[in-house]
């Protein structure tokens, strides 16, 4: 059982609609339903009576109820106990990552963060954009580094939290080469002859820059969806095996590239694209919470060498 499905029920109990809870909790509508059966299945009991509108609770789902907020209380209270023992440790940082950056930004970035304040320890973790923000938003980790794309903006309040820009990225299409050094699957296809397109999950933060990137298109794009994952390591992978083109970001495949291994899908004449940055979150330092000096002295240098 996992803590966010009280979350969810709790939600859905007070909200009495499966859209509006789904648009609280950031998910869709169809994973929100699916988080809730998967309560009512590790309980073994229904706890949403589906026969009534608007959504009610069974009767076994009201004493639920009661029995959610105590333990997701007692859980946080345990969190916030653990926490408070671990900002005491002053010499490591708390990383809350994308899953692409952990791959191919971090072990080089740290390097460089390294050489310039001095050695440190750092714990990483790596979530998905959505999650990566909330546990930022919790009090989870000390910095959140992910991507980020104007028109996919991330609902931090600047009043609350410092921003910092520390890289830029580029999302293409990219395909394996043929034995010419041409892509075998090259854009923007045909509707007679679309092509074998790796996609990400419709959730998944680069699947909607890819809906952006097509949704722009001058040319448009003709494009058969046949594998579908929420990793762009996993999509790379199936690319290199000739299953389809993938759109990825630039630096997760930059070996590839010099190997010859990928090639750009596009044309230097047509570029299906788009630029994102790479952004570093805190937690603005008060009074009331501090934070670790290490932290301090990160985004000091970080902001002085930008300067």
């Amino acid at each position: 059982m996992e803590s966010k499905w009280l979350e969810d029920f709790i939600s859905l109990a007070q909200t009495h609609s499966f859209s509006r809870s789904a648009e609280q909790r950031h998910v869709t509508q169809s994973a929100f339903s699916r988080r809730i059966k998967s309560l009512e299945a590790w309980i073994g009991i229904d706890l949403i009576d589906r026969t009534s509108f608007p959504t009610s609770l069974t009767r076994e789902g009201h004493l639920f109820y009661e029995q959610a907020i105590a333990m997701l209380g007692q859980i946080n209270d345990v969190r916030a106990l653990l926490r408070e023992n671990r900002a005491s440790t002053e010499s490591s940082i708390d990383f809350a990552v994308h899953h692409t950056l952990a791959l191919t930004y971090i072990p080089k970035w740290l390097i460089d963060l390294k050489s310039g304040i001095g050695p440190f320890g750092a714990r990483l973790a790596a979530f998905n954009v959505h999650d990566a923000v909330l546990v930022l938003s919790e009090g989870g980790c000390d910095l959140l580094l992910t991507f980020y794309h104007p028109l996919q903006p991330l609902q931090l309040d600047a009043s609350r939290y410092d921003m910092m820009i520390v890289g830029c990225e580029k999302l293409c299409a990219f395909s394996r080469c043929d034995q010419a050094g041409r892509p075998e699957f090259a854009l923007p296809g045909s509707v007679s002859a679309p092509l074998p397109y790796l996609s990400y999950a419709s959730a998944a933060y680069f699947g909607r820059i890819v809906d952006l990137i097509q949704a722009d298109a001058l040319v448009p794009l003709h494009l058969e969806k046949c594998y579908e994952t929420g990793t762009a390591e996993a999509l790379k992978m199936m690319a290199l095996e000739g299953h389809g083109l993938a759109f990825l970001p630039e630096s997760a495949v930059a070996q590839e590239l010099a190997q010859q291994r990928l090639v750009r899908a596009d044309s230097p004449q047509l570029r299906w694209e788009a630029d994102m940055e790479i952004r570093l979150y805190r937690e603005k330092p008060s009074s009331q919470k501090p934070g670790k000096r290490l932290v301090a002295q990160l985004w000091d240098y970080l902001y002085s060498h930008q300067a």
